[in-house]
């Protein structure tokens, strides 16, 4: 087992919000992946025997916004061995280290918030967002603990 120094994912993911972006790793930038996802047909399964199971979830992923980056990097190996490896996991008789496994995928994949926030990719804003109404009448403002303090008059005379 390693021992001290830095870890590929050691430390707070980065933020495309912060302040401070000076840094040399910082330079590499964010991907706006499109909200939509990925248009047409998922690639042809790259392994072999397709479950039924394993089709579904190939076809629910090649949809997804990543999938766009994904296309781009030529993942298909990586995506069939997550695919083929979740259905394992869905079973009841799975192991725990299976488990593990697939935790490591999503994170890679950029299919868990820590994976899309250390992979540098956003999701575009929807462009049917809704906008919520405000409110008809403004809630009441909640005591502080300023609110709470009392101002003492001076005694002049002691």
């Amino acid at each position: 087992m390693p021992r001290g120094g830095a870890r590929v994912v050691s430390g707070p993911p980065p933020d495309p919000n912060a302040l401070r972006r000076n840094r040399p790793q910082d330079k590499a930038g964010w991907t706006t992946l499109p909200a939509e996802g990925r248009q047409g047909d998922a690639p042809a399964f790259p392994l072999e025997l397709m479950t039924p199971r394993e089709d579904e979830l190939w076809a629910d992923l090649w949809s997804r916004p990543q999938a766009v980056a994904w296309e781009a990097a030529a993942q298909e190996y990586e995506v069939a061995l997550f695919v083929r490896t979740l259905a394992l996991v869905e079973r009841p008789e799975a192991k725990t280290d299976l488990q593990r496994v697939v935790r490591g995928y999503l994170d890679s994949l950029g299919l868990s918030v820590q994976g899309m926030l250390r992979n540098r990719w956003k999701v575009a804003p929807a462009d049917e967002v809704e906008e919520t109404p405000a409110p008809a009448h403004e809630a009441p403002r909640r005591r502080t603990a300023r609110d709470r303090l009392k101002v003492v008059p001076r005694d002049e005379g002691a």
